[in-house]
């Protein structure tokens, strides 16, 4: 996949069929996006044209579901041709909507096809809307599909009800509005190996830049390294008891005895436990790990990996 980021010297040499949003937690809804543009790019491909796809992505925000490595690999995995990551400038940002549609759209990245959501709004202000794509497209040439908001249990899935859901550490809803089970990816690295000297060795990684991450504590999870599939039990969060400046994702993998240092690690978090606390002393802390790994032999138990 081609990732076009920091500039906004955008262009494309073949026609394109574009989606436009903040793509924040690549949720079921953006899945919606992305898919129909696949579709009509599948569409013109077998009528003789060459299109590309598209995502155009423009966000200020700090933190996101998403690290942007992590949006890119599950881009290009659901064959995006072209990511682009545009900054939030003020050439952008003050833009009006007509002149963003005919400059960059058309000219730059010779769009043929559009699709947006109902609900989206872009331009100086956020003048434009999906009727003025619409309008613009019959002048300008190209066509435009607005897709419906995919709703769940009655309301529309979005970010703002996911990042909600996490900051509540209900990580089944996170997941079913996700389409997938939410995730934090990294390099295992070394920690201060405190698990291993009270006999619960743990991998230790630093979540990405901007990662948005639920409630610090216990988390039933499972594990993926290089392939290989494991149940553990995760700690985010400070480690207060034996430090409290650390900040990261600390794993212990049932039936693990390899050493991983170095190696990529996706933490997929399935169920909350328990909000992180300071134990009075080491001794302490060392029961409340046993009772969180038999809590995590029971979750298990009862939800087998290979039926996640």
């Amino acid at each position: 996949m081609l990732v076009i980021k920091d500039t906004i010297d955008f262009s494309s040499e073949k026609p394109a069929v574009i989606t436009l949003g903040k793509f924040d937690g690549l949720h079921l809804g953006h899945q919606a996006l992305i898919h129909r543009v696949l579709d009509k790019t599948g569409e013109r491909l077998r009528s003789g044209s060459f299109p590309r796809s598209i995502v155009f992505r423009l966000s200020a925000a700090s933190v996101s579901l998403l690290t942007d490595e992590e949006r890119r690999i599950m881009l290009e995995d659901m064959g995006v041709h072209t990511l682009i990551e545009c900054p939030f400038v003020p050439e952008i940002i003050q833009m009006e909507p007509e002149t963003f549609v005919r400059d960059v759209l058309v000219d730059s990245l010779k769009a043929v096809h559009l699709v947006v959501g109902d609900d989206f709004r872009f331009g100086y202000r956020r003048r434009g809307d999906a009727a003025m794509l619409v309008e613009l497209g019959k002048r300008l040439g190209f066509t435009v599909d607005v897709v419906p908001k995919v709703k769940m249990d009655g309301d529309p899935v979005s970010s703002t009800r996911i990042r909600k859901a996490l900051e509540e550490g209900r990580m089944d809803e996170v997941s079913r509005l996700l389409g997938y089970t939410y995730f934090v990816t990294g390099r295992i690295i070394h920690g201060r190996q405190v698990g291993r000297t009270i006999g619960f060795p743990t991998t230790n990684l630093i979540p990405g830049k901007g990662k948005l991450l639920p409630p610090n504590g216990v988390y039933a999870a499972r594990v993926t390294v290089d392939g290989e599939v494991f149940a553990g039990i995760t700690n985010i969060g400070t480690k207060p008891t034996v430090d409290g400046h650390f900040v990261g994702v600390e794993t212990y993998l049932y039936n693990c005895s390899e050493d991983l240092y170095g190696e990529c690690q996706k933490v997929e978090l399935l169920d909350f436990e328990r909000p992180e606390r300071k134990f009075p002393s080491v001794e302490d802390l060392k029961e409340q790990i046993m009772n969180d790994r038999r809590y995590g032999e029971a979750y298990f138990a009862g939800h087998p990996l290979n039926q996640e």
